[in-house]
């Protein structure tokens, strides 16, 4: 699977493109502010770009009220057309948020049974009581998504509602091109529907990739051959900033060993897990790291760690951005242009060296030595042993461990280094040897 080898770019286009927050029915084609981007996403390197909501829908892109149409405070599915023939010139493929499980209370099918009620042949396609009332006043009771009422609850289990569903999809890649979805909220899908969305997909483009949300719980339950090939690793992002914060890597490094070491109780191993030091729910990295020189250090685990590495634009250069309560878009502001520094060459150096490992792509994963302050770790794959080294301390630390042997390279500097059973990692510094 090609995602395997990725790194994605993730972007909020409402936000983004500085569209309004509610939709005001003008169409402009803000989307086509992407191609401006698309020759600096090319030089990053990322090879995949993570769309959120593109859809036509009632504010945020979640809400959404025609699958088949852009939203008009983007363009039109003219304009992304173009934006997508051009990434995938630019040599990156296109990842949608897919939004099954709940519509905006603008979505045609629940218009239809807002006005007609129980004459809509719409009326199956929710969980609907007619003998109750919601807090709209629409005269009946219908689930909404975890008590937000403007997100009304899809029923998967309809075959009707399942079959339009895929006929989206498959218009979305005979339209747009495209190569993958982020399923969204994937922790509250049906089952059944997503090995149904699993086969479809495969019969219509064989290396289609599907990603879902999941905050918690086994993922093990949808990453399988029936459903999804990734999803998103909540326990490891957290672990990220929380292992800096509190400088204690024992944290993250129990995370890492749980899912993928080599013992037979590691839950994920051979599995690859989208990873991500933030996005677009969460608050930004140099936001939340209290130390600022960590932040390239948390960027030096997480593409050295297993998984699919998405950054979420303009982290790549600190963006910062905090969390609010009810209100995300401090997490989703519209940026005029890429403002590249030293940090993004960096992380640019990153992308080129995991991109060119087949050990930090697909490697296995085994802890070396493990302190409060410094962490060595070793991915391994057939033809390549690659060692991981992170120091968050503000001083010089000498490692000694029986693994630590022979003549290695420092891929990120090019350094040759002899360890004889023991490496010397110099303050606030990431190593990759090989």
């Amino acid at each position: 699977m090609w995602a395997y080898n990725s790194v994605f770019y993730q972007i909020y286009p409402i936000g983004f493109c500085g569209a309004p927050i509610h939709n005001d029915g003008v169409c402009v084609p803000r989307i086509r502010k992407i191609l401006d981007w698309s020759d600096y996403l090319k030089e990053l390197g990322v090879n995949s770009i993570l769309l959120n909501p593109i859809f036509e829908s009632d504010n945020h892109g979640y809400d959404t009220r025609d699958f088949r149409s852009v939203d008009c405070r983007l363009g039109t599915n003219e304009d992304f057309a173009g934006v997508c023939k051009n990434l995938h010139e630019h040599g990156v493929k296109i990842v949608l948020d897919g939004v099954f499980n709940h519509v905006g209370r603008g979505f045609w099918a629940f218009k239809d049974v807002r006005e007609k009620r129980w004459d809509s042949p719409y009326k199956d396609w929710f969980h609907i009581n007619f003998d109750g009332n919601s807090c709209f006043n629409d005269g009946f009771w219908y689930e909404g998504w975890e008590g937000h009422f403007e997100l009304v609850k899809l029923n998967l289990k309809n075959p009707a509602v399942i079959d339009y569903l895929l006929d989206c999809v498959k218009f979305w890649i005979e339209k747009f091109g495209i190569d993958g979805l982020r399923l969204d909220v994937a922790y509250c899908l049906d089952h059944n529907f997503m090995r149904r969305l699993r086969s479809y997909v495969q019969q219509l483009k064989p290396d289609f990739v599907l990603i879902g949300e999941v905050l918690f719980g086994d993922y093990n339950l949808i990453v399988n051959d029936d459903m999804l090939h990734s999803c998103t690793n909540y326990e490891c992002y957290k672990g990220i900033f929380s292992s800096f914060n509190s400088m204690n890597l024992f944290e993250i490094a129990h995370s890492l060993h749980r899912q993928f070491g080599g013992d037979e109780w590691c839950i994920y191993r051979g599995k690859h897990l989208m990873t991500f030091a933030d996005n677009h729910d969460v608050t930004r990295l140099a936001s939340i790291l209290t130390n600022k020189e960590h932040i390239p250090l948390a960027y030096g685990l997480l593409f050295g760690m297993p998984g699919i590495p998405c950054l979420y634009y303009g982290s790549e250069w600190g963006e910062e951005g905090v969390k609010a309560p009810d209100n995300d878009y401090a997490l989703r502001p519209c940026l005029d242009e890429p403002k590249p520094n030293s940090l993004t060459d960096y992380i640019k150096l990153l992308i080129r060296t995991r991109q060119e490992s087949d050990a930090l792509c697909n490697g296995a994963y085994k802890n070396i030595v493990i302190q409060n302050h410094q962490l060595i770790f070793e991915r391994a794959a057939e033809t390549e042993r690659v060692i991981v080294a992170v120091n968050a301390a503000d001083y010089s630390y000498t490692a000694q461990h029986g693994d630590l042997n022979g003549a290695v390279t420092n891929l990120l500097t090019g350094e040759e280094i002899a360890l004889n059973g023991s490496l010397t990692l110099p303050p606030y510094s990431v190593m990759y040897l090989k």
